[in-house]
């Protein structure tokens, strides 16, 4: 799985698939999720933790 970083890294880069059209719904999605889960990225880290650990006791 892979870690916080790089989650967001590839959420990053969709994004900016889509930033040709700010209007468009999926840049919107993309843009916010990117936005909030940078500003929080200390929660996001222990949350992608948390669902490694339990994906490692399946």
């Amino acid at each position: 799985m892979p870690n916080a970083d790089q989650l967001l890294a590839k959420l990053y880069a969709l994004r900016k698939d889509y930033a040709d059209d700010p209007e468009d719904e999926t840049y919107q999605a993309l843009n916010h999720a990117f936005l909030f889960l940078s500003y929080n990225m200390a929660a996001f880290k222990e949350y992608v933790k948390k669902e490694a650990e339990k994906a490692r006791d399946e």
